[in-house]
């Protein structure tokens, strides 16, 4: 998420393959929940604070995802949208996650 709201580079490119690129491999060697939370927390504390130093004008900029023109037609392709939707997302996985527990 840091390049694509030009916050800098990915924290951990390694885990990109395994959580993002295919997700369903079952023959993945999945890192150990602890070891997932921690880095979880070190990357949401980075975000955190990239995301506190940034001012309300800057949320509303485009997005490395899209272009400049694209942005001029498409204004609503901002960094905060890009935030709402992730956490939309995370918030799906969070229900389905919530169906487990039994």
């Amino acid at each position: 998420m840091q390049p694509l709201l030009a916050l800098g580079e990915t924290l951990h490119p390694e885990w990109y393959e395994l959580f993002v690129t295919q997700p369903y491999n079952p023959a993945a060697k999945v890192p150990a929940i602890s070891e997932i939370k921690r880095y979880w927390k070190k990357i949401n504390a980075a975000l955190a604070e990239k995301f506190a130093a940034m001012s309300s004008a800057q949320w509303f900029e485009k997005h490395n995802a899209v272009s400049a023109e694209d942005f001029i037609a498409e204004p609503h392709r901002n960094k905060l949208n890009v935030i709402i939707n992730r956490t939309n997302h995370l918030e799906y996985h969070r229900g389905q996650l919530i169906l487990l527990k039994d």
